[in-house]
């Protein structure tokens, strides 16, 4: 490809405050619009160039000519690594910083300036079409590992993206559908890992997403751009639309809509001239977003390199092979593994079975859509490894809906003639894709199935899935082994063979539970709303927290994942200080091979004064033991981690108390755990009279003036035979002192009240 980014010649030298000073108003207003779908406007007079904004997020999705959203267009040949729902599961922040230089690396030789990922919402629902490009169900995994990519893109000197920013939970409805959230699960959930990358990497754009929020688009709200992005997180870089995100932009761009994608054909610069012609929009405000982009061609332009060309002459494609390969065996997961069935020996015949072997599903569909540069499959990978001989395939099914009835016989007809069978399953690529939801958790009948038969016909099968969220597992009990492979991107067959073998001994962790049905998952009565709204009606309670807080059955909880050895802990201490937890526990490989072990840090308050989940991950490290080895693992908790989003003072607080801190291998494998005092932070609110006599009674100053005045009142109250022993004290308990005085017999006036609660407040620090 030729260089897009032409580096030579440019006026970028001077500060961008001072740049934009010197344009017009023409200038600065086409500057905050697109000239192309994937480019930016370029000023040639100012010596402002145009760069290349394209997709990711796990591949460069550069096309070589016409222009969609879609993947429907060629692109140049990049590594398609695998999609997030796979790296989320290798719990590995270093990993995904190298899988982010790598897309640096390859971004940078195609002249692109910005890499348009990753992609860190929440997986609210398993149903959500675009699961496989989120990383989580949780906040802190998501963020933790968000921030790792994007420092491994940006080394390279090629911008991230971060989105969908936010609450962009479904795909049904989501240009118009307004996610309607309450205060406490936005912070707490669904901006909390947007928090966490921003402040840990900050990326060089934030791209908002197509819904509106609390009935406000994305895309013109102050608040959310502005007050929280960059006021409250200290955001330093632009904001971008989603490509067609814009709804006014008028209104979008004093927002903190900085840039608009893809290219309006001048409509948009149209509307923002006009606006400041007839004094509806300020010229500064298109000096800010002229100045944010001008920032963002400055470090593109410092960041590139001039292009050698691509694939090879640009970048090592075998090495990022071989990574892409690595990434897809750690992000692979064995659910279940009964009686060692699992690494199978080299010498075993095998009947791999499943369309899947042969033609891979490695990626989603949609704007993620990558040109590999190469595709290796797992049957061929499984022959490598076993020999010709060994290993005999039969397709089972078809992936593309056509009846695949006749091929169901010569399928069982080989497992029952083998030793052991591999037997592929997943979902379409019409089953889950960018644009719609998934309309349920099944995996597809004539593959349930097959399944039915080929065990029947052979009880040593192991499954091996691929798919981009997670699907109903009604055959858990009927095999011995199940492997998750996700969607593992180019290299993924033959990292499944790899895992298959023994080459790598697994150590991917579930980053979303696997429910039993569809039925108990925390959004199936809230998803996907009606009539342009989604509520939000599970709040904080979002994928483990909610199955944990109900005791409820699951199907693997999140966090599960076994290995080929075992691992033992000991010695669990944990210390607080002002900077939040320090928890140190010794992890020993207590089997016979090397593995990895994923530590994995919860905590809770069951005497906390809201509600809250049992238990919330909040740390987590990925270890890497030899067998027999011991390691004492030291595992950072930030005090910012443990706060909740006081909505009284509408800000983050550490409460104090007694928590529990619990070490284990997933959310329902706790091995050890201990309690800590955290100081934290006592919100004392400003007494009024609707304050109620409990709020009063626990105040320093207020409190025992009026329990005493109320003392005679309650003590009359209760020889009556209204209110069992204890009942009054209840029903006091939440009246508000303000109705309560004046009332027959109570011995306050409500001045006296007022003068009490006026001496606490003036008394407060």
């Amino acid at each position: 490809m030729t260089d897009t980014l032409n580096t030579t010649g440019t006026g970028l030298d001077a500060p961008a405050a001072d740049i934009v000073a010197g344009l017009t108003v023409e200038e600065k207003a086409s500057l905050t619009s697109g000239a192309s779908f994937w480019t930016t406007q370029g000023v040639e007079r100012a010596g402002i160039p145009a760069i290349v904004l394209t997709d990711g997020p796990h591949g460069v999705r550069l096309q070589k000519g016409s222009a969609d959203h879609l993947g429907i267009g060629d692109s140049v040949p990049a590594t398609c690594f695998p999609p997030a729902v796979a790296l989320g599961s290798t719990f590995d922040p270093e990993l995904l910083e190298r899988v982010g230089t790598a897309l640096g690396e390859e971004a940078r030789a195609e002249g692109v300036g910005v890499l348009l990922g990753p992609g860190v919402n929440i997986k609210r629902s398993p149903l959500c079409g675009r699961n496989f490009e989120y990383l989580s169900e949780d906040p802190i995994i998501s963020g933790v590992l968000g921030a790792a990519l994007v420092n491994g893109l940006q080394s390279q000197g090629v911008g991230g993206s971060l989105k969908h920013f936010a609450a962009n939970n479904q795909e049904h409805d989501r240009m118009s559908s307004s996610s309607d959230v309450d205060p406490r699960p936005l912070r707490e959930i669904y901006l909390r890992g947007f928090q966490r990358v921003v402040e840990d990497a900050q990326p060089w754009t934030v791209m908002c997403s197509y819904n509106r929020l609390n009935g406000v688009y994305t895309s013109e709200d102050p608040w959310l751009l502005n007050t929280v992005l960059r006021d409250d997180w200290g955001f330093e870089g632009l904001v971008v639309s989603d490509w067609g995100a814009v709804n006014d932009r008028v209104v979008g761009l004093p927002a903190g809509l900085d840039l608009e994608m893809p290219s309006s054909d001048g409509r948009s610069a149209a509307k923002l001239l006009a606006a400041v012609a007839d004094g509806s929009l300020d010229e500064s405000a298109l000096d800010v977003g002229a100045r944010r982009v001008v920032e963002l061609v400055q470090k593109a332009v410092d960041g590139a390199r001039p292009s050698t060309g691509s694939g090879s002459e640009g970048y090592d494609v075998d090495a990022h092979h071989a990574l892409a390969r690595e990434a897809a065996g750690r992000g692979a997961v064995l659910l279940k593994n009964d009686d060692a069935i699992l690494p199978l020996d080299a010498s075993a015949s095998v009947a791999v079975i499943g369309a899947f072997a042969e033609k891979p599903r490695y990626q989603g569909a949609g704007s993620s859509l990558i040109n590999p540069t190469k595709l290796d499959n797992a049957l061929d990978a499984i022959t490598e490894y076993a020999g010709q001989d060994n290993v005999a395939f039969a397709a089972g099914f078809t992936t593309d809906g056509s009846d695949g009835a006749a091929l169901v016989a010569p399928a069982v007809e080989l497992a029952a003639s083998k030793d052991v069978v591999v037997l592929f399953l997943g979902l379409p690529g019409s089953y889950e894709s960018e644009g719609f939801d998934r309309e349920d958790l099944h995996l597809p009948a004539e593959q349930l199935a097959l399944l039915e038969s080929v065990v029947a016909a052979n009880p040593r099968t192991v499954v091996v899935l691929a798919n981009g969220g997670v699907v109903e597992l009604p055959f858990a009990d009927d095999v011995p082994a199940i492997l998750e492979g996700w969607l593992g991107g180019q290299a993924g067959g033959s990292a499944i063979a790899d895992v298959l073998y023994g080459a790598v001994n697994p150590s991917g962790r579930l980053a979303e539970t696997i429910p039993v049905k569809l039925a108990d998952t925390p959004a199936y009565l809230n998803f996907p709303g009606d009539f342009g709204h989604v509520r939000y009606g599970e709040g904080l309670f979002v994928g483990y927290r909610w199955y944990d807080a109900r005791d409820a059955e699951v199907r693997y909880p999140f966090g599960h994942g076994l290995s080929y050895t075992s691992f033992g802990y000991s010695d669990l201490s944990v210390a607080a200080d002002a900077s939040g937890l320090t928890v140190r526990v010794t992890v020993t490989n207590t089997g016979d091979r090397a593995g990895r072990e994923v530590v994995q840090v919860y905590t809770g308050l069951a005497a906390s004064g809201v509600q809250r989940a049992p238990r919330e991950i909040k740390a987590f490290a990925n270890v890497a033991l030899e067998a027999g080895e011991s390691r004492e693992v030291e595992i950072a908790v930030r005090d910012e981690d443990l706060a909740y989003w006081d909505v009284r003072v509408d800000r983050w607080v550490v409460e104090p108390g007694a928590y529990s801190v619990e070490v284990g291998a997933s959310s329902r494998d706790i091995r050890l755990s201990a309690v800590v005092e955290v100081e934290g932070e006592q919100v004392r609110i400003p007494l009024s009279l609707e304050s109620s006599i409990a709020e009063l009674a626990a105040d320093p100053i207020a409190g025992p003036i009026v329990m005493q005045a109320m003392g005679s009142f309650a003590s009359g109250m209760a020889d009556t035979d209204i209110f069992d022993e204890g009942g009054l004290d209840k029903m006091m308990a939440s009246f508000p002192i303000g109705k309560l005085a004046g009332f027959p017999g109570v011995p306050v006036t409500p001045e006296q009240i007022q003068q009490l609660i006026d001496l606490s407040n003036s008394q407060r620090g």
